[in-house]
């Protein structure tokens, strides 16, 4: 069992059944009442986020988590196929569940799949990675007031990013991938 005092960000909680993340909490001790915490999850079976608030010293389910290896192979339709770079064994986890983590994943690249009570439910990236541009507009100088400015441009995964003037498709770059944001070029 895991009390809220020993939340930390990243934890997975069992809560009436369902499984979350803990994305943020914070501990609240108002002058009058009893101590409670505020907290962001997100749902492990879908992805969404919700608020909710728990009274002080209430007490959860652990949610045993394990991290393997494997590398991304393809995505069909509603599905993304995994496979085991030790075993070779292949695995199936639906898009819906991975959306995000997948803008930033290419075909052949090793990925971390996060188990959840032995079910694949999540894939961790890295904090940033190399993407090479697929489309952008040309950028002309003195497009702005202050000789800055942004235009969009897509990447190799199909995510489309925010990036300065100067890069040309072709170029690769470095991007964020928890904020989604051009860093530099690689």
């Amino acid at each position: 069992m895991i009390s809220t005092n020993q939340f930390k960000n990243g934890n997975h909680i069992d809560v009436d059944g369902t499984v979350f993340k803990i994305l943020e909490f914070q501990h609240v001790k108002p002058g009058k009442g009893g101590a409670f915490v505020r907290t962001k999850l997100r749902r492990s079976s879908d992805g969404n986020v919700i608020d909710r608030t728990f009274r002080a010293g209430e007490k959860f389910r652990s949610v045993r988590t394990e991290v393997r290896r494997m590398q991304f192979l393809y995505r069909d339709g509603g599905d993304a196929h995994f496979m085991d770079t030790g075993s070779y064994e292949q695995l199936v986890i639906p898009v819906a569940a991975i959306s995000d983590a997948l803008r930033w994943v290419k075909d052949s690249d090793e990925v971390e799949v996060l188990y959840i009570d032995d079910q694949p439910a999540d894939i961790q990236l890295p904090s940033a990675v190399d993407l090479k541009v697929s489309q952008t507009e040309p950028g002309l100088r003195g497009d702005t007031a202050s000789g800055g400015g942004t235009k969009p441009a897509t990447l190799e995964t199909g995510a489309s990013v925010q990036v300065p003037l100067f890069v040309d498709v072709g170029d690769v770059l470095r991007v964020d991938t928890r904020s989604g944001e051009y860093i530099s070029r690689a």
